[in-house]
Formats: C-alpha cells, sequence, structure tokens
C-alpha cells in the first residue's frame, strides 16, 4: 500500500493519450522490495507538492535489475476522482502498455488524498505571526532567537547606501562578508570548517589585506590540498558518491556529473557575554565560495581594479577554459568539542526586535548525509522522501514552494540558473517529458500569479539572471541551458497571458513577470592602467574590452517575499540543485517576529536588504520601490532596466552606465512566446544566441 498526500493545484486534462506522452512527471518513488514476489508490501507515505496538469495519478511497478529496470505495468487514479478533497482508498488493477489487466489480475492499493493550495487557510497570507513554526514536512525544525547578517556583496565600501529608514527609528547598516569571515576565522579557537565547490588558498579576505589551484571541475582543489599538506588543516576533496540505491548506470552518473556544491564557513566563537571559556557556532551559509572571482564591491568594476584589489584576482571562465580532475574518498573525524562548544541556544530575547527565526534547508541524499532512519516510514516522519533505498532531503525546494504559496503582494529572485517545471514545457522539438527538470519552482511562480490575476489582485515576480551562465557563450552547454531557459519563460509567460485575457485584461506580461541581467560599462579615463596581455584580435574578448562592457555575473541563490521572509543558500534554481539526488546543497530561511507584513509594510532587516541592492543595481532609489507589488514600480524598474540596456549594447558610449539592472534582452509576443528583441540574436561582442540553441547530442541530465 501507498498512502499519499497530493498537496497543491492539479489542472484536469482531457486527453489521456496526451498526459501519458507529453506531460508525464514523475513526483515520487518507492524503495526496492526484495524477495517478495508474490506479494510485496511498500507501506510508503509521501507528501507530495504538484502543480501539474494530469489526467491520472500514475503508479508505475516495476522489475528490478543492475542496469535499469524492466516495466511490470501501470495503475491509474483518475484526477477527477481526488479533486473533492476526500480520500481514495482501493484496489487499482495494474495494465499493460495497451491498458490491458496484466497476467494474475494484480492489482495495488493506495490511499490518495487531494488538498487544494487555494483553499489552504495558509495560502497568500504571509508570515501573519510570530507563532509561524516553519516550513512543515522538513528535516531541520525552525530555531527562534537567532542572529542574522545578510551581505550583498563581499565588500560594501563606506557611506555607499543612502539612508534606508527602518521600523522603529533606525536606518539600515550593509554588512561586510568578507571582513567578517575573516574576523571569524581569525578569532576561532577549536575550529574552523570550511565547504565550498570551491576553495582556494591565494585569495585574500581582507581586503584593507587572510590567504585561503585547478582540479576538479577547475576548482583549485588539487593546489589547495598540497597548501595545506602536513599542516593541522585537514583537506578533503570530496567527489559526490551515490547512495547504493541506484542502478550501476545512475551510480556512474551522480558521481561523474554531480558534487557537493553547498558553500558553508563554521567556526567556534565567543559567547555574547564572554568571560567564559566556553564557545558557540557561528555560522556563514550562502552562494559564495571562498575562491577567485568571487570578490567585488557594488561598484562592480570592470577595469578600474585590475592593478589594485583585483590584480591578482582576476578570474575569467567565459573566454578560457581549464580542466583538471582529481578526488579523493577520504572523511576526517572532527575533535570531541562537547565540553567547550554549547548546545545550540538562543542568543536574542523574544523581545528584542532584531531577533530572527532561522530554519535550515537541504538538497542531499543519504550517499552523502548522516544521520538519515533507515525505514522508508521514520523518513516520512522526519520530511525526507524515500527512493530506490536511498533516503532524500529536497526541502530546499519545498521551502521555496511554500514560501510563494504564502506569499501575499511580490516575490525577488536572483539566481545563477532558472529553468525547471518541463513537464508544462511546450513540446517543440523535444519531449518533455524526456527533459528531467521536473522541479515546481517555475511553474508554483507562474501560477501564484495566475490566481491572483484571478482573484483581482496585484501580484509581481522580478527575477535576476546571468546574461549567460559560465562558460563559453556558444558553447554546446551553455546554449543547451539557455534553451531551457527560454522555455521555461516562455511556459511562465503563457500563464500569465492566459490569465489576463481570461479576465478580459490587456496588459504587457512583463507588469507581472518580469526578467533582468546585471552588466556594466565604464569609459576608459586617462592614465588608467592597462594589463600587459592583450586577447586575441577578433575575439569575444577583445570586442568586450573594445566595447568596454561585460556582464556582472549573478551568482547569488536567494528569493525574498513582501520584505519579510528571506531564502538564501548555495542552491540553483534548476534540477542539479533542487532535486536532492544530484548536487547536495544547504539553504537557509529566515524572518523577523517582530517585522512581519500582517497590518501594515515590513520594514526591517530584509526590506533594508533588499532596498540595498535595488540601489546599488539601479543607481538610485524612489518612493515607489517601497512597493513593489505596485504597477507603479514595476513600470519604473522595467522602464529603468529598459534604458539601462539600451546604454549598455549602443555602438557609442560618452558616460559609465547610471546602473546595472539591465533588461533581460528577450521579447515576450502576444500569446506569451519568448521572441528575439528586434536587433539582438547573439549577446553583444558575442555569437552566442540569447534564446539557446537545442542540443540533440548532449543529455539533459548534464544541463538541467
Amino acid at each position: 500500500m501507498a498512502h499519499i498526500l497530493l498537496h497543491g493545484r492539479f489542472t484536469s486534462s482531457a486527453s489521456l493519450r496526451r498526459t501519458l506522452k507529453k506531460l508525464l512527471a514523475r513526483v515520487g518513488r518507492t524503495r526496492i522490495i526484495e524477495n517478495e514476489y508474490k506479494n510485496p508490501r511498500w507501506y510508503e507515505s509521501f507528501h507530495i507538492y504538484c502543480a501539474h496538469s494530469a489526467s491520472n495519478v500514475i503508479f508505475t511497478v516495476k522489475d528490478d535489475n543492475p542496469i535499469g529496470a524492466t516495466l511490470i505495468g501501470r495503475a491509474y487514479v483518475p484526477v477527477q476522482e481526488l479533486l473533492g478533497g476526500e480520500e481514495v482508498d482501493k484496489w487499482v488493477e495494474i495494465l499493460d502498455n495497451d491498458k490491458n489487466p496484466i497476467a494474475g489480475d494484480s492489482k495495488i492499493h493506495v490511499k490518495l488524498r487531494y488538498f487544494d493550495v487555494t483553499t489552504d487557510r495558509n495560502w497568500s497570507v504571509g508570515i501573519k505571526s510570530h507563532k509561524f513554526p516553519g516550513v512543515p514536512y522538513t528535516f531541520f525544525s525552525q530555531r527562534q532567537g537567532c542572529r542574522v547578517s545578510l551581505y550583498q556583496d563581499a565588500h560594501v565600501p563606506d557611506k555607499f547606501v543612502p539612508k534606508i529608514p527602518l521600523a522603529g527609528g533606525t536606518y539600515y547598516e550593509p554588512h561586510r562578508c568578507w571582513e567578517d569571515v575573516f574576523d571569524a576565522i581569525t578569532n576561532a579557537k577549536h575550529m574552523i570548517y570550511i565547504t565550498g565547490w570551491s576553495v582556494y588558498t591565494e585569495i585574500s579576505l581582507d581586503f584593507s589585506w587572510f590567504t585561503e589551484k585547478d582540479g576538479l571541475m577547475g576548482t583549485h582543489d588539487e593546489e589547495t590540498e598540497h597548501y595545506f599538506q602536513n599542516t593541522d588543516v585537514h583537506c578533503v576533496l570530496c567527489p559526490r558518491n551515490p547512495d547504493d540505491g541506484g542502478s550501476f548506470v545512475q551510480d556512474l552518473q551522480i558521481s561523474t556529473m554531480f558534487t557537493h556544491h553547498q558553500k558553508i564557513v563554521v567556526v567556534d566563537s565567543e559567547l555574547p557575554t564572554g568571560g567564559s571559556q566556553k564557545r558557540r557556532i557561528v555560522s556563514f551559509v550562502g552562494g559564495i565560495d571562498l575562491c577567485d572571482g568571487r570578490y567585488d564591491t557594488a561598484f562592480h568594476s570592470l577595469f578600474r581594479t585590475l592593478d589594485t584589489a583585483h590584480h591578482d584576482d582576476f578570474h575569467q571562465p567565459n573566454f578560457e577554459e581549464v580542466e583538471k580532475q582529481g578526488g579523493k574518498d577520504l572523511l576526517v573525524q572532527l575533535r570531541e568539542l562537547d565540553d567547550i562548544i554549547i548546545s545550540p541556544s538562543p542568543v536574542m530575547f523574544p523581545d528584542d526586535h532584531e531577533t530572527w527565526n532561522v530554519q535550515l534547508f537541504r538538497s542531499i541524499d543519504g550517499g552523502a548525509a548522516f544521520g538519515f532512519p533507515e525505514t522508508p516510514e521514520d523518513a516520512a516522519r522526519a520530511g525526507l522522501v524515500s527512493g530506490k533505498d536511498n533516503i532524500i532531503d529536497r526541502s530546499i525546494q519545498d521551502a521555496y514552494i511554500y514560501a510563494i504559496r504564502r506569499a501575499k503582494n511580490f516575490i525577488y529572485i536572483e539566481n545563477q540558473y532558472f529553468l525547471g517545471s518541463c513537464f508544462a514545457w511546450s513540446a517543440d522539438g523535444i519531449k518533455p517529458e524526456d527533459i528531467g527538470a521536473l522541479h515546481l519552482i517555475p511553474k508554483e511562480l507562474s501560477l501564484k500569479i495566475v490566481s491572483k490575476i484571478e482573484a483581482g489582485e496585484r501580484f509581481t515576480v522580478y527575477v535576476v539572471v546571468p546574461m549567460w551562465p559560465e562558460g563559453f557563450p556558444e558553447s554546446g552547454s551553455v546554449q543547451a541551458i539557455l534553451d531551457w531557459q527560454k522555455r521555461t519563460m516562455e511556459m511562465m509567460y503563457k500563464d500569465v497571458v492566459q490569465a489576463l485575457k481570461a479576465k478580459g485584461i490587456e496588459e504587457d506580461p512583463r507588469n507581472y513577470l518580469t526578467f533582468f541581467c546585471l552588466g556594466n560599462r565604464e569609459v576608459k579615463k586617462q592614465g588608467e592602467y592597462e594589463p600587459s596581455e592583450k586577447p586575441e584580435p577578433d575575439t569575444d574578448y577583445f570586442r568586450a574590452q573594445q566595447a568596454r562592457r561585460f556582464m556582472i555575473y549573478v551568482h547569488a541563490k536567494m528569493m525574498i517575499v513582501d520584505d519579510e521572509y528571506i531564502i538564501i543558500g548555495s542552491a540553483n534554481i534548476n534540477q542539479r540543485s533542487m532535486d536532492g539526488a544530484r548536487d547536495s546543497e544547504i539553504a537557509m530561511g529566515a524572518y523577523q517576529p517582530h517585522h512581519l507584513a500582517a497590518r501594515q509594510p515590513a520594514r526591517g532587516q530584509i526590506h533594508g536588504f533588499r532596498m540595498s541592492l535595488w540601489y546599488e543595481h539601479l543607481g538610485m532609489l524612489d518612493d515607489s520601490i517601497l512597493h513593489p507589488e505596485s504597477e507603479e514600480c514595476i513600470r519604473k524598474v522595467n522602464q529603468i532596466a529598459d534604458k539601462y540596456w539600451d546604454l549598455y549594447s549602443s555602438e557609442t558610449l560618452e558616460h559609465d552606465l547610471p546602473g546595472h539592472l539591465l533588461r533581460y534582452p528577450v521579447g515576450v509576443a502576444s500569446e506569451g512566446e519568448i521572441t528575439e528583441l528586434p536587433g539582438f540574436e547573439f549577446f553583444p561582442d558575442t555569437k552566442a544566441r540569447i534564446l539557446g540553441t537545442k542540443s540533440d547530442y548532449m543529455p539533459p541530465i548534464l544541463t538541467t
């Protein structure tokens, strides 16, 4: 028996065949049952978020073998039976590919219940109360009484940010990431624990001046290991080992294609009161690696810091590629510190208006994490998902979904990638069911906007991504990712356009959903430092230098909801990061219980952080920006971004670019199709198609 709770939105589809062939999305998977050939019993429970168009919930039964699996048959439960919200408890026939019962009159016993998210009392109400318990069905519970610092760049210069009023008559003060990490490491006495996709010993954390070369995926792992040889620093090169649950082919895929992508620094620190030998834990969690190419300031200079801050930290992976590989299977036992490190406990009083509630989320499986329950029953109770004999934590995706569903007014996203919900893509030269980018985040966003349009309420979504993913923009992998991104955008805009037309509203869908990238352009100053090495003529690199422009690479992985809730961590919005069984990731969700958008707009640290970040991107602040959900705000931001794109892409340059936020250079047609902007088939200074190119040879698992 399988017990399943479906939580979300189903749209019933009229065509069974179409549902099976074009809209098939796997939303759950049981463990393998061994040595029960006649009457296997799973007894597994699932809590599944859904946002699908479907005619049936399909149970596929397979026979396992070392290379893959052999289909036994499928059982079908019509979606129409579930939409009423009553529990369906029944035996369902198992059918072959021709919909005929398989031999032996085989059946499977299932229990299902569907909850329409729009009838949930938590739908579109925000955090609402300081009693909000956090995201449900997750491995880690929410903690209260925390202290949180938010960082918008590695370094923010003095007096860069204008006065941003907060509640209580205070003003927002930005924090300095590199300096705080340096101080935390310097003051640690017993332990420093760093994980990263890349950690490089040659970078400096103190730019007033800490020293932290190439290996697996160009991440300097072998050089960093060599740097720390014969010291008390244990440097572990840790490949992404699969659990034992997959087939031989799946295990090979995981170990060679996926990585540990988490980025954390954990140190011991003195207690707030001081005067004690006891220590507490301080952690940095986010999207920034301690490696070259990550230090930057809010100015994002292209040329003017080449002889100062970036003299020994120039990283340009979009024009030159380095490949090496290496790795060791090794674990380090941490020293026993039970007598020194205190147990996790609040560091701020409940009535302190600067206190935070924080919850930890991960994408990881039992092959890479300790402490997971061994049985599916215990896993379900702990908020984990069972698979083929492996336990998976995909709470980062769940946290995004839950926050989107609770959102009232607006969502602001910055992420290195933006692709997914392939089950809803148009079958234009592809089979969506073969792509595997099944996570729900893009679809949840578009359905959120649709629900607000249907209710006659304003809601806006802002998304900031890089112009193109890291790498050669003309390369097959980058072009394939851009193609997936275009299909994702198109799916979302089609939802929005359809909802507007259904309400008889004639309006630009970019007033509800809008995409941006970041860039900079600088005029050449007299006496400016010029590197001795020059790029080859007639190359992308040469043309970019001549035009004095380049994108600002978005490496953040962050979402702000209603200025009251923030998710920040290492996870990209793609299947690699959200799957749980691919790249390992870590993130946190946090809010200030005294600064909620219950009766008036939230004006706590998250609001100040967003306003400071928008000032950096826009080069100005405006009263409309206080209310991102408003039509006035989104029109203003779109207008500025359109203007900055025109300045960035123009043939001539008279002044520095006044801000960095650029319209993402695509058009939106009348039915929501993504088109080229007139005159912009390629990114400036390149021959790379902005809309990407479908790859006929590269497996989707590599690029999604």
